[in-house]
């Protein structure tokens, strides 16, 4: 990940306005049961439980996926099976202070959906998901898209001219021959 010091400023997770307000994530320890794990989830409309191990420091990440594919699927009693067991066991691990434009790509490329953000020591302080990096860089992206828009448009309007010209020209040929048949 990139230095603190080579990070633009307002570019870090810790720097978006909607970190401050994330609620603190679910988190419970490895021997706790998927069952809990589930009631857990359900009761606070949550994705996912991060495991923590017992100095507070991020072991894995249990999501609905998970409960799924390694536990409905396979037949396992929710009521018996230990987190430990599905979890995804050493995630990746954000910072506080990382870029947000690389975590997106990084998620993107590697193809998963929550990110847990940790400070300093390791413990976890917010998780971020896909959905909430498109929302929070939406804003930026559409100024983007204008500005290059216009940069564009104002660089190259003799050619788009031209080509309005010669589209214009061309519809009105296409009509006025119709016309004489």
């Amino acid at each position: 990940m990139p230095t603190e010091k080579n990070i633009r400023p307002g570019n870090r997770l810790m720097d978006r306005p909607e970190y401050k307000s994330k609620q603190m994530p679910l988190t419970m320890a490895p021997e706790a049961s998927v069952f809990d794990a589930v009631s857990a989830m359900a009761a606070k409309s949550y994705g996912s439980v991060i495991v923590t191990s017992a100095d507070k420091k991020v072991i894995g990440v249990i999501t609905e996926r998970d409960v799924m594919n390694k536990l409905v699927a396979k037949g396992l009693d929710a009521a018996t099976t230990p987190i430990s067991e599905i979890m995804t066991s050493n995630p990746r691990l954000a910072h506080e202070t990382d870029d947000l434009l690389d975590w997106m790509r990084i998620m993107s490329n590697e193809r998963f959906r929550r990110l847990p953000v940790v400070d300093d020591e390791g413990r976890i302080k917010a998780v971020f998901t896909q959905g909430d990096f498109v929302s929070y860089t939406w804003p930026d992206l559409i100024y983007q898209m204008k500005s290059l828009a216009g940069a564009t448009v104002s660089k190259n309007l003799p050619l788009f001219l031209i080509g309005g010209g010669i589209a214009l020209y061309s519809i009105i040929m296409v009509v006025i021959l119709r016309s004489v048949d």
